[in-house]
């Protein structure tokens, strides 16, 4: 199996109750019930102060590359992280557990 990590930082000026923010955490929130290839899918706010910390992180698996490329072509996918773009910038990690 693939384990997906996505960590998303807000930028600068930006909060969680801006308008954009909520609608695409809404929309990330909804995905692990829309695409098939997720055997497993969380998703929420960091609650750590700590200044290193990034703000909303995403912990997902596939059974396998070819799931992951599905997962992240699927268009409500590529619409949620549209969305993110818009508002936040992130990092990701993939590897086999």
């Amino acid at each position: 199996m693939i384990r997906h990590l996505v960590l998303f930082k807000l930028n600068e000026g930006v909060e969680r109750d801006d308008p954009r923010v909520v609608a695409g955490a809404a929309a990330f929130f909804a995905l692990g019930d829309r695409i098939e290839e997720l055997r497993f899918w969380e998703c929420g706010w960091n609650l750590s102060d700590r200044p290193i910390a990034h703000d909303f992180a995403i912990n997902s698996a596939v059974d396998d590359l070819d799931a992951l490329k599905r997962y992240v072509e699927h268009p409500d996918h590529q619409a949620a992280a549209a969305m993110w773009r818009e508002f936040a910038t992130w990092v990701i990690a993939d590897y086999e557990f």
